[in-house]
C-alpha cells in the first residue's frame, strides 16, 4: 500500500488523470494477487484492500506537471504486471523516479517558449517582423510568468504578470510603428502561458465521469487563463492610457 501510494502520488503530481492513477494501482494489485481499491482526487488518494480494514491516505501537492515521470511510472508498472521485475525492484525504481529531478535547462525552456510563441503566427500569415517580435515577446512573457510564480505570494499573479508584459510590449511596439498587428502577436506570445495539459485532463476526467477531479482541474485552468487575460487587458489599457495622457 505504501509503494502504491507513492506511485499514485507521483502520477497525480506529474499531471496524470485520476483514471490512470486508479487503473495503475489496480494493475499492481492484480500482479501480486491483492484486491486493491484506489480512489484518487486532486486533494487526496485513498488506497485500501478488500481483505483488511486499513486505509492508506496520501495527500498530493498538485502544482505542476512532468509527463516524463508519468511515462516512467507507467513503464515500471507494466514491467511489474508482466512479471519482468520483482516487487523489491519495483519499490526501488519507484523511489528512484520519485527522487529523480527531470527538467530542462533554462536555455532550453526559453528557446522552447520562443518557438511555441512563433507557431500560431504561421496561421496568421504574419510578416517576418511580427514573427520575430512574437518570438522574443513570448520569451519575455514566459520569464515574467516564472518570476511571478517564484516571488508572488498569492496564486495566479505570475499568469497576470506574463499576460501584462506580453500585451504591454506588443501594443507599445504597434503604437511605435514597429509591429503590424499587436493582436496577432499577443495571441501567439500567450501560447506558452496557456494551461493546455490541465484543460485536456479536466475534459478527459469529466468524460470518464470523474466529475469532482475534472471540475477542480478545469476551474484551476480557467482561473489561470482568466488571469492571463486580465494581464493582457491591463497591458493594452496602460499603453493606450499613457498615449492619451501624453
Amino acid at each position: 500500500m505504501y509503494v502504491c501510494g507513492m506511485m499514485a502520488r507521483i502520477l497525480l503530481e506529474s499531471g496524470a488523470e485520476t483514471t490512470r492513477v486508479e487503473s495503475t494501482i489496480d494493475y499492481v494489485g492484480k500482479a501480486i494477487g491483492v484486491d486493491l481499491n484506489c480512489h484518487a482526487t486532486m486533494t487526496a488518494i485513498f488506497i485500501s484492500t478488500a481483505s483488511e480494514s486499513n486505509t492508506y491516505l496520501v495527500k498530493p501537492n498538485v502544482s505542476a506537471f512532468n509527463l516524463q515521470k508519468v511515462d516512467d511510472i507507467n513503464t515500471v508498472s507494466r514491467r511489474f504486471f508482466a512479471h519482468e521485475i520483482s516487487f523489491m525492484q519495483l519499490e526501488q525504481q519507484v523511489q528512484a523516479i520519485d527522487h529523480k529531478v527531470i527538467d530542462f535547462t533554462w536555455p532550453q525552456k526559453i528557446f522552447g517558449a520562443g518557438l511555441v510563441s512563433v507557431a500560431p503566427m504561421l496561421l496568421f500569415k504574419a510578416t517576418w517582423g511580427d514573427l520575430t517580435l512574437a518570438f522574443f515577446i513570448g520569451i519575455l512573457g514566459y520569464l515574467a510568468l516564472k518570476w511571478g510564480d517564484k516571488h508572488a505570494v498569492a496564486p495566479y499573479l505570475g499568469a497576470i504578470a506574463g499576460g501584462l508584459v506580453i500585451s504591454l510590449l506588443a501594443t507599445l511596439l504597434q503604437q511605435m510603428g514597429i509591429a503590424n498587428s499587436a493582436a496577432n502577436i499577443i495571441i501567439s506570445a500567450l501560447m506558452p502561458l496557456v494551461p493546455g495539459v490541465p484543460f485536456t485532463n479536466s475534459l478527459r476526467e469529466i468524460i470518464d465521469r470523474d466529475i469532482i477531479s475534472g471540475l477542480v482541474r478545469g476551474i484551476d485552468a480557467v482561473m489561470i487563463a482568466g488571469s492571463i487575460g486580465i494581464g493582457a487587458i491591463l497591458g493594452s489599457f496602460m499603453v493606450h492610457f499613457l498615449i492619451g495622457v501624453l
